[in-house]
């Protein structure tokens, strides 16, 4: 009896603390170790948000639902918009807007509309290690929506960049479902930059706001210099590796949820997840505004603090109010462009003094992390890492778990200096059924079945 009890009050106590811990962490615990972001590298994001805003208005000349200060977008530049009537429900609508003030052609994508079943259908498209590209697995349907994103505009964006004298940046944004669709169009696009008349890489930007999980570890490090996640707090979404489907049946009970796999996830050792190839994560380098404080009532001056995390990349749920609400558009463009002005107003002494961090050191500093992002992953023996983002993966590939060996598969294309042409690129990642529709060649044996 009394070892029974004893056990029992291990077994509470065990609880008690692991309760503790999980309650009183917080969001900004998963970045309080890295450093400030500057207001230089930061300010394309409040930009972006409004772009993304901007999808969902119908006419931005007769605006609706415009935030504080509006858009600030010219209506004349926007070169074309795609509505769902236009994409069929295999991507969601999208903008492609010229900046000629800061000299860049901007894709937007906006995000999950919660009514639209062909948004779930492609978000839930995924099932463990189905898709491979580049030495890494990326969620299937939301590559398969970048692929065809691209070959509908391909010849858009390269004559609107050859018009601009092939000197604009290319930038891909996207927000919660047109975050991981903008993140895999820019990976495929960094792979074969001659089908968009050789733009170079330090041309091809990325921002993914609110991201969902989309590729690999070996992969999110590795296009750490060409895209850029955006978090605001608490948002759930880049944290969890719960399967997608999961979550949506689970909508109206999403705390729940979110506790047993905060339950689940203290069991599983960190070594084991990193060294699983198939786990998705968040890409890039991250950017996470942080504004709130434990046991701290309200909200706080928001700072932006940013790294290339490997080990403890935003791997825990926060169990809070507001995981939900800081995932919306909404509050993020708000928070960031509030981040950024407090940036700016905390560096304005540098107009009579020279800047405590100059532009080029800045810019080496964060080729350094970029760097030392790739050692720390090949030093954690990360599936399929690499120490040169231009190395070609290796070829070894792991052994697929049970029920998925089957399903496993490997896009393998040639890099940007190839010789192969778009068409050719579709070829190998399509096959055509008999009704002319494309689909991914994996999903061709699917059908026979």
């Amino acid at each position: 009896m009394s070892v029974s009890c004893g056990f029992e009050c291990v077994l509470a106590l065990g609880f008690a603390r692991w309760m503790w811990k999980r309650c009183t962490y917080v969001g900004s615990d998963d970045s309080a170790s890295w450093s400030n972001a500057t207001a230089e590298e930061f300010e394309p994001v409040p930009r972006v948000c409004r772009l993304i805003l901007a999808i969902y208005e119908t006419d931005l000349r007769k605006p609706q639902f415009q935030p504080p200060g509006g858009y600030r977008l010219n209506p004349e530049w926007v070169v074309k918009r795609v509505t769902y009537e236009q994409t069929l429900g295999r991507a969601p609508p999208y903008i492609i807007y010229t900046d000629h003030d800061h000299r860049e052609i901007v894709l937007a994508i906006r995000g999950l509309n919660l009514v639209k079943e062909s948004d779930y259908k492609l978000l839930l498209d995924n099932g463990l290690g189905r898709q491979m590209f580049d030495g890494g697995y990326v969620h299937h349907g939301l590559f398969k929506s970048a692929l065809w994103v691209l070959k509908e505009e391909n010849e858009t964006l390269k004559s609107l960049w050859e018009e601009n004298g092939r000197d604009y940046n290319m930038v891909f944004v996207g927000h919660s479902l047109g975050s991981g669709v903008a993140a895999l169009l820019t990976v495929v696009v960094v792979n074969h930059r001659d089908k968009l008349g050789g733009i170079p890489r330090n041309k091809v930007r990325c921002y993914a706001v609110a991201p969902a999980r989309c590729m690999s570890l070996n992969l999110a490090v590795k296009y750490a210099d060409v895209i850029h996640s955006v978090i605001l707090q608490d948002d759930f979404l880049p944290r969890t590796a719960t399967p997608l489907e999961d979550i949506f049946k689970s909508i109206f009970c999403l705390p729940c949820l979110l506790f047993l796999v905060c339950l689940r996830d203290t069991f599983i050792p960190e070594g084991r997840k990193l060294r699983d190839p198939r786990r998705l994560y968040a890409p890039g380098r991250m950017y996470h505004i942080v504004e709130r404080k434990f046991c701290r009532c309200g909200r706080y001056p928001p700072e932006v603090r940013t790294a290339i995390p490997v080990d403890g990349r935003f791997e825990h749920i926060v169990l809070s109010c507001n995981a939900t609400s800081d995932h919306a558009i909404i509050w993020i463009a708000k928070e960031s462009d509030k981040a950024l002005q407090l940036m700016k107003e905390s560096s304005s002494e540098t107009i009579t003094t020279a800047p405590k961090v100059q532009k080029f050191e800045r810019l080496k500093t964060i080729e350094k992390e970029h760097k030392d992002a790739l050692e720390r992953a090949v030093s954690l023996n990360i599936p399929h890492a690499v120490a040169d983002p231009d190395e070609p993966p290796k070829e070894e590939e792991a052994e697929p778990s049970h029920g998925e060996k089957e399903n496993a598969s490997e896009t393998k294309l040639k890099s940007s200096s190839g010789s192969t042409n778009w068409d050719q690129v579709v070829e190998k990642l399509f096959k055509k059924k008999e009704s002319g529709e494309h689909v991914l060649s994996k999903d061709v044996d699917a059908l026979r079945e």
